[in-house]
């Protein structure tokens, strides 16, 4: 494949919302991190979002952060969108993320709404302006209430997007009504940022989805696309609902991180389920579990190579 964008789908249409492979004493491990986003775009993702909150950028430092980004960009950037993690409560940090991030060679940017301090939807405005700033490149909102305790209200998104860079939104906040109002205001992309939201965000005119369950079912992910594109609905959801198993097996605890380790280990697509604290690496009970959804989707049968 080769990297391509439409103004519809400037990030393509299916990225996943990378781990960050790490050895048992908590080093990440680059060569790990390469074999990793080499096969995730041989499964057919169009591009990698990387240092966000399944890549637990939380307790990765900014070194390791643009290391992660050239080792991938080197590996996988002329065939798939390297999208980069420039989220912090504190606006000269991110800032400093984003440019730290385009120096490495990222694509892209995604951008969080500041977390734990609550601003103002001024505030969130500003913030992610002197980000967009920082930079040329293309930039995706994040909006996940949910972990930040502030959402992009539908006026903020509306400003922003008048911004030369904002081009995109990865919306996990549930309001699939106020995503739909805001995809007709503002013309931007749309990605679910909710695996189990992609067909109802097609159905509004979403672009596609940055996933988890893409670590491990990326193809099926891409031909829900594309039978949506061609309108065949019926068939987009029949292929959905093979991969709700594994929808639920990567997510359903909510440590989509540590869930997504565990499957990428017993996929054979990394060596070790290995995570920094606070997060603690899925127990062999809870793998049992992975292991029962991956089955139950159809994807301990796959090959991966």
């Amino acid at each position: 494949m080769t990297r391509a964008a439409t103004p519809a789908r400037p990030f393509g249409a299916v990225l996943t919302a990378m781990v960050t492979p790490m050895t048992p004493d908590g080093a990440v491990d680059l060569a790990a991190a390469v074999a990793l986003a080499k096969q995730l775009v041989a499964q057919g993702n169009d591009g990698l979002v990387l240092n966000g909150t399944t890549g637990e950028a939380s307790t990765t430092h900014a070194p390791e952060k643009a290391e992660l980004v050239a080792a991938v960009v080197e590996a996988v950037g002329d065939d798939a969108w390297v999208v980069a993690g420039a989220g912090s409560n504190d606006t000269a940090h991110a800032v400093r993320m984003a440019e730290q991030a385009a120096e490495a060679g990222a694509h892209g940017l995604l951008v969080v709404s500041p977390y734990y301090s609550r601003p103002s939807q001024a505030g969130v405005a500003a913030h992610v302006t002197a980000i967009a700033d920082a930079t040329d490149l293309p930039v995706m909102l994040y909006d996940v209430p949910g972990r930040t305790g502030v959402r992009f209200a539908p006026q903020t998104v509306e400003d922003l997007a008048a911004h030369d860079r904002v081009v995109a939104m990865k919306d996990a906040s549930g309001d699939h009504f106020a995503a739909a109002k805001s995809i007709e205001r503002t013309g931007l992309a749309w990605y679910s940022g909710d695996d189990g939201a992609l067909l109802t965000l097609l159905a509004h005119g979403g672009a596609g989805i940055v996933s988890v369950t893409g670590h491990v079912a990326a193809a099926q992910l891409a031909a829900v696309v594309r039978a949506w594109d061609a309108g065949d609905h019926t068939e987009a959801l029949r292929v959905f609902r093979t991969v709700v198993p594994a929808i639920d097996a990567l997510n359903g605890a909510g440590f989509q991180a540590v869930a997504s380790k565990a499957a990428c280990e017993v996929l054979g697509l990394i060596p070790t389920r290995s995570t920094r604290l606070p997060l603690v690496p899925a127990t062999d009970d809870e793998v049992d579990e992975i292991r029962d959804g991956l089955r139950a989707a159809g994807l301990l049968d796959v090959a991966f190579r």
